[in-house]
């Protein structure tokens, strides 16, 4: 009976140690209404889900015990709809006709914010095409135009590498720096060496690099590089094509750093 009673308060005093998550959710998008939403993460190198809830007129909830700080996405079926840091706290996600939003806690308010900031990029290179064409109707010089806008672009894209490189070096010790690298490698169709990625590793910390994903994805990375500029191995074989490579990484979703309303699923 002594045994028993030890354990249950055991259990009592570890469950009152540990954290908690509660985020209450709200939407005003009719295709979201009676659906099922999940939180998925990645572990051990696949996505999993986290906890699930269903939509009530707008409304939805998770809630649970919290072992570590998690960087999740929000999932309508298979299709990703944003991300979301799970962490200690009331969280408050927002959905409606012209925005998605979490709020209420240190780092999804500091995720947000540069969520709101690459947007704002991608709104003005998404611009262009329709200066473009206002230029080409003013009777401007379609090859003056171009260079131009082709400087413009430049601009821009220097402006979106800067954002990202800056947040994933400030975050390297916590789960934004790993979470934001992998919604930015997500695009890519395999593993790949670019000059903004050696540029973050060159100054990552050990916690950084001994992240899963990050430590897979540039080893794998690296692998496939070597392989493409036509190293042989230790054992002096012609290597493989980059095609035989296959990382272990999970299945990700394309452009995850850009959470439109367009990425809500239509009934």
């Amino acid at each position: 009976m002594n045994k028993i009673i030890y354990a249950l308060v055991a259990a009592v005093v570890l469950a009152s140690c540990a954290e908690s998550y509660n985020i209450q959710g709200s939407s005003t998008v009719s295709s979201l209404d009676g659906s099922k939403l999940y939180l998925k993460t990645v572990k051990d190198q696949e996505l999993k889900n986290l906890d699930s809830c269903d939509v009530v007129h707008g409304k939805f909830r998770f809630a649970g015990l919290l072992d570590t700080v998690r960087m999740a996405s929000l999932f309508m079926d298979d299709e990703s709809i944003m991300p979301i840091v799970v962490e200690k706290g009331e969280i408050e996600i927002r959905i409606d006709n012209t925005s998605q939003k979490v709020s209420g806690t240190p780092l999804n308010d500091k995720l947000y914010d540069f969520i709101t900031l690459h947007n704002q990029l991608n709104n003005e290179m998404n611009e262009l095409s329709h200066k473009q064409s206002q230029m080409l109707l003013e009777g401007e010089d379609e090859e003056t135009i171009n260079q131009q806008l082709t400087v413009e672009a430049a601009i821009i894209a220097q402006r979106e590498d800067s954002l990202v490189t800056n947040f994933i070096v400030d975050n390297f010790d916590n789960v934004l720096g790993p979470g934001v690298f992998m919604m930015m490698t997500a695009s890519y169709p395999y593993p790949v060496l670019t000059p903004q990625i050696e540029d973050i590793m060159s100054k990552a910390s050990k916690k950084f690099k001994d992240d899963p994903y990050v430590k897979e994805y540039y080893r794998a990375a690296n692998e496939i590089q070597a392989r493409e500029n036509g190293l042989v191995d230790d054992t002096g074989a012609q290597p493989a094509p980059p095609a035989a490579v296959t990382p272990a990484l999970p299945e990700l979703p394309k452009d995850s750093l850009h959470v439109p309303l367009t990425n809500l699923p239509q009934k």
